[in-house]
Parts: C-alpha cells; structure tokens; sequence
C-alpha cells in the first residue's frame, strides 16, 4: 500500500488533525508550475464537498459541508441560519466555523505544493465531542460513521 502522505499526486483520505475544539482536515493540493497557471487536486475525503470554483477573477473556493453531515449537524445543532422579525438572516452561533488554513510543502520529487487545510471550530466542547464520536471513521479518512461499523462487523 502506498503511504498517501508521501506521494505529491496522492488524492486519498488522510486522517484530519485534531484541533482544540474541532479539526484541521486537508481538502486540496495547489501545484505550482513555474510555466503555468496553478492546477488543483480535490482530496477524497468525506466530511466536505468539493469546493466549487465560482470566481471569474483569481481563485475562490466555498467550503461546505456533504449532505449526510448537514442533515446530523441540523439535528443536533439546530437550522445553520435562520431569520428575525425583520426577515434578517443570522448565523446559528452553534453551528461550527470553517476557515482555509494553507501550508507550503516542497516533495522528494521537488515538487511544490500547498496543500489547503480546512480548519473547522466548534463553540462548544460537548458539540465537538458528539460531532467526533459519530463521525469518527470519516476524521480517521476511512468508514463513514459509526452506524458503518455494523457492516465491516457483520
């Protein structure tokens, strides 16, 4: 088995690291070409969808989060936004918070890369810690939840 960690074209799964309250997981490598525009890798993980590029100037990518995950995180957080008296939207504070964390690698190969992180907080502990025991195989980059431990089981 190849180690996806040391391989520059590697798209597999990679195991998030663990943050104070939340997690860091890698969701794109960025390769630097020296004659050319930057080209992108989407990591096959499974917490995130795929950033949709939908800039027309520069580069822009929307992280959210796949369906199954948005449907747990409404059921045990509440809607992500709802409006006031006024027709306002407001952000749920519950809801955790995504924000792009990139880091600069140079490969054996000499290949240049930054891989782009995305760093998701939580508020609170106790949602964190729900949010960690459900999703657990999907944060190690593997089985999808724990409700799928019953098939590898079976």
């Amino acid at each position: 088995m190849i180690d996806q960690r040391s391989q520059a074209a590697a798209i597999g799964a990679v195991p998030a690291l663990a943050l104070d309250c939340g997690f860091r997981l890698l969701v794109l490598r960025q390769y630097h070409v020296e004659t050319a525009p930057p080209a992108f890798a989407w990591i096959d993980q499974r917490i995130l969808r795929a950033p949709q590029r939908v800039s027309r100037h520069g580069t822009f990518f929307a992280n959210t989060f796949l369906p199954d995950v948005m449907a747990w995180l409404g059921e045990h957080l509440g809607r992500p936004s709802s409006r006031d008296a006024t027709g306002k939207p407001h952000r749920n504070p519950r809801w955790p918070d995504i924000r792009w964390h990139g880091e600069d690698r140079q490969w054996p190969d000499g290949t240049r890369t930054t891989e782009w992180f995305a760093d998701v907080t939580f508020h609170d502990h106790a949602s964190w810690r729900a949010f960690q025991q459900h999703w657990r195989g999907r944060l190690r980059g593997g089985i999808e939840s724990d409700e799928d431990l019953s098939v590898i089981h079976a």
